[in-house]
C-alpha cells in the first residue's frame, strides 16, 4: 500500500494533524483527524450509522474541504 500525501492542516497548533491522503492502490482516503469525543455527537452519528469494531470517528476542519477535492480529483493542487 502506497499512501499519497494530499494536504495538512496548517493552522493546527501540534503541526501534524488533520491531514488528508490517498492509497495509490484502491483510491481509498486515510484521514487523520480529531477524534469527535463530543457525546451528543457520537450518538448522532452512530445512530445513523454504528461503529464497528476498530472504527472511530474523526472531525476534518471545514477550511480543509480542498483537500478532500484534491483527493478525489476534483481540485487543481495548486490552484490555492
Amino acid at each position: 500500500m502506497a499512501l499519497r500525501f494530499v494536504g495538512i492542516d496548517g493552522t493546527s497548533e501540534h503541526g501534524g494533524c488533520p491531514s488528508v491522503w490517498v492509497d495509490d492502490h484502491d483510491g481509498s482516503f486515510v484521514i487523520q483527524g480529531i477524534m469527535l469525543t463530543d457525546p451528543s455527537e457520537v450518538e448522532q452519528v452512530v445512530a445513523r450509522s454504528p461503529l464497528a469494531p476498530g472504527e472511530t470517528i474523526v472531525r476534518l476542519p471545514a477550511h480543509m474541504r480542498g483537500y478532500l477535492l484534491e483527493a478525489c480529483g476534483e481540485r487543481d493542487p495548486h490552484a490555492g
